[in-house]
């Protein structure tokens, strides 16, 4: 079969092997990933042409747009593609303007070819493979952070430096440190975003989120860009118009400042794989801040929007002006439910609790520490990650509902969905399932780790610890990495493996951090508690 496109960075890549057709499994057409390919062959030659040293703001923010907008979900849109790659290449040309017109070209400042990497050694497109799929997860990061002011120039060095190295000919042993560097800065990103997001709008507090949908005209917004839900929250603002949470924006409801508005009601929904079914002829505008967008059903195109670096044929898009009108006669227009409805989770509930972040649970370490000491505590899980649609992620509701009641489930991101509607009691007064948030939130749990691992006086890998993490896009990958570098081992990992990592490679991983496939609930839970 003829290969019209190679793409092997998502959980759900066909054959486990990567999409070649027409489109790929999330439904990016062929024209889309060449021009992503193309896109990121821009950004190395960027990169390559400020590899003198010279690194201007424009160009640094053009870089993270740039590999944000390649992450799984985000742009369906060849020409905001296309448009993207003109700014790149007129901003290479400001930096090194008389290369286009050399006589004689050394190719230091070309852009480079991504089929070279798709062609390579397998172990070599591996490890490559790695270093930029980390990259473009942890640029979202970095982007959320850069929207809110804050930037750390050791992280926007490395986006320069790791893009450099994908086009250089290097062997695996050059590579290898490369890779584990990306976890280094990503945990440097994560800290950033973390403390943008707290000192801007407060230290998450736990939160009950009810899933009930008020009568009303109602907007529905999904993410994970806070930035831009308070700016609809303010916009909002004595209209008659609720503003509903989704996916991964539900941690939203743990900030102070965020809470303070009370058209701020609940959240729709469950994890992004759902949304063409949940959106069926919803009558609310849906807004999309980030990545998570599937391919827009007819029965519900009407109503959604876009903004940031989120694109899709013929929707409408918020620029950068903030002005959500489009969005607000929508939701007034659709008027929303004629009476409440009353919605659950996959598994019944009614309501599910956010807002245990590292700032939460650490002041109540004192009392953490003695149930444990008190065996009251005797294991913690940390279950999160993303969720996805292929089958078999109900592993994650089953393994929860299976741990024992004297272990505590630490969780973040979407892969929660699938249990956290799930009423499985307390421990000492605090729920046996607790909340982090966001992917990039896995930085609360390291910080958690971290913290319990000094009480005792023992290494992360000695506690009564073990990590259950389920994968789909590129944040994920960035996230592992993060855990790689801080040495923690006996991570267990599903539903499958990633397609790009090459049996050389996972041999190696095996061998230094006993990373395992998930095999079924009973199985593991056996192994991890004997």
């Amino acid at each position: 079969m003829e290969t019209k496109m190679f793409c092997y960075q998502c959980e759900q890549t066909a054959g486990c092997t990567g999409c070649t057709g027409g489109a790929g499994v999330c439904g990016k057409k062929s024209s889309t990933a060449n021009l992503q390919d193309e896109l990121t062959g821009a950004l190395i030659g960027l990169a390559r042409a400020c590899g003198s040293g010279t690194t201007p703001e424009s160009a640094t923010k053009l870089i993270i747009q740039g590999l944000f907008t390649t992450v799984t979900n985000v742009n369906f849109n060849d020409d905001t593609i296309k448009e993207l790659i003109e700014k790149v290449e007129k901003e290479k040309a400001k930096i090194v303007p008389d290369c286009s017109g050399c006589g004689s070209a050394c190719g230091h400042n070309d852009n480079y070819d991504m089929k070279k990497l798709w062609d390579d050694n397998e172990d070599i497109r591996s490890l490559k493979s790695l270093i930029l799929f980390g990259m473009r997860g942890m640029a979202a990061y970095a982007y959320h952070a850069m929207v809110l002011g804050y930037k750390d120039e050791e992280v926007n060095a490395f986006f320069y430096k790791a893009l450099c190295v994908i086009g250089e000919d290097w062997n695996m042993e050059q590579l290898l440190p490369v890779v584990l560097e990306v976890g280094e800065v990503n945990l440097k990103c994560m800290a950033l975003l973390d403390k943008a997001n707290t000192e801007t709008y407060g230290t998450p507090v736990p939160t009950v989120v009810p899933l009930k949908v008020e009568k009303g005209p109602f907007i529905v917004i999904s993410g994970h860009d806070l930035y831009d839900l308070k700016q609809l929250l303010e916009q909002t603002k004595g209209k008659g118009i609720n503003i509903y949470t989704h996916g991964e924006m539900l941690p939203a409801h743990g900030y102070p400042l965020l809470k303070e508005y009370s058209h701020l009601k609940g959240n729709f929904g469950t994890a992004w794989q759902n949304q063409q079914k949940e959106f069926d002829n919803l009558p609310a505008p849906i807004l999309f801040t980030t990545n998570c967008l599937m391919p827009v059903k007819s029965s519900y195109a009407d109503r959604v929007f876009t903004t940031e670096v989120v694109s899709y044929p013929e929707l409408v898009h918020i620029g950068e002006d903030k002005d959500f009108t489009p969005v607000i006669e929508k939701a007034l227009e659709l008027g929303g439910f004629a009476e409440d409805r009353e919605f659950t989770g996959i598994n019944g509930g009614k309501e599910v609790t956010t807002g245990f972040g590292h700032g939460t649970v650490l002041s109540v370490a004192d009392k953490v520490i003695d149930a444990v000491k008190a065996g009251d505590i005797k294991h913690f899980f940390l279950v999160g990650g993303c969720d996805g649609a292929k089958p078999g992620r109900n592993y994650y509701t089953d393994f929860v509902s299976k741990t024992p009641k004297d272990t505590v489930i630490l969780t973040l991101a979407c892969g929660k969905f699938r249990f956290n509607d799930l009423n499985i009691g307390e421990i000492g007064g605090l729920p046996r399932i607790m909340d982090m948030g966001q992917c990039n939130d896995a930085y609360s749990a390291i910080r958690v780790a971290v913290a319990l691992a000094e009480a005792f006086g023992c290494g992360v890998n000695e506690l009564p610890l073990s990590m259950v993490l389920s994968w789909y896009e590129q944040k994920a990958v960035c996230i592992l990495l993060t855990l790689l570098y801080l040495g923690i081992k006996n991570i267990y990992l599903g539903p499958s493996l990633p397609a790009f990592i090459s049996p050389n490679v996972l041999n190696f991983l095996v061998e230094n951090f006993n990373i395992s496939p998930i095999s079924t609930p009973e199985e593991d839970l056996k192994k991890i508690l004997g």
